[in-house]
């Protein structure tokens, strides 16, 4: 019997669903508040990096998407900028679970994809894994290339395929018993990956505490 904990397999994306997915993010991305604006720049991201991701707010909400209202829009792109999934952040600060919801909450049937999978085809032969997205958007606003999962437990054995080639793969994970985790699942997948010590939080947060050169300097 098979030990493999791989869930649904990820399948192509109709015509229908992409068009629908590809309507979402431009509407959120052109509905970005001020509010949104400033939670990004205090979490080191600038409207260039913001943009580049195509993020966005939920101000005006695609049908499904009422539960994700005032919420930020972060969608999965393909290597030509076009949305193959969102994913959405809470953007008040609360007890999230004592508002009814997560954090972090993705669409219905969501099989988790791989966030900024343009990443796999732009990199050399070094690529970086990050536990979030937004921790990922911080690394490429260094110039490396990062992909990143949604949560230290998001891991699957079609993301190890997908990083086969790479003789190097940095993994960033949080400095706790869930990043400790995450970087182990990893490092005994792939022969090449290789953890990195956070000590001033997540990859966030010792941007926040060092600026880039703090990053780099682990990877030196």
């Amino acid at each position: 019997m098979s030990t493999s904990q791989e869930p649904e397999p990820l399948r192509p994306l109709s015509d229908s669903q992409r068009e629908t997915l590809e309507e979402a993010t431009s509407s959120y991305q052109a509905a970005v508040t001020g509010h949104a604006g400033t939670y990004l720049a205090r979490r080191g991201i600038d409207p260039a990096s913001a943009a580049m991701f195509r993020l966005g707010v939920v101000v005006d909400p695609m049908p499904g998407h009422d539960r994700f209202r005032g919420f930020l829009a972060i969608p999965y792109l393909d290597h030509r900028d076009q949305p193959l999934a969102l994913r959405f952040r809470c953007l008040a600060e609360h007890d999230h679970r004592a508002g009814g919801h997560g954090k972090y909450m993705s669409e219905t049937g969501d099989t988790g994809r791989m966030f900024n999978v343009r990443a796999v085809h732009q990199a050399g032969d070094v690529i970086h894994v990050c536990e979030g997205e937004l921790d990922a958007i911080i690394l490429a606003k260094l110039g490396l290339h990062a992909v990143a999962l949604p949560g230290a437990l998001a891991w699957q054995p079609r993301h190890r395929r997908m990083l086969a080639g790479f003789s190097r793969v940095w993994v960033w994970g949080d400095p706790d018993d869930a990043g400790a985790d995450f970087i182990a699942r990893i490092v005994r997948a792939h022969r090449a990956a290789k953890g990195v010590r956070l000590r001033h939080g997540d990859v966030t947060d010792t941007y926040l505490h060092g600026g880039g050169n703090a990053l780099l300097a682990l990877i030196a």
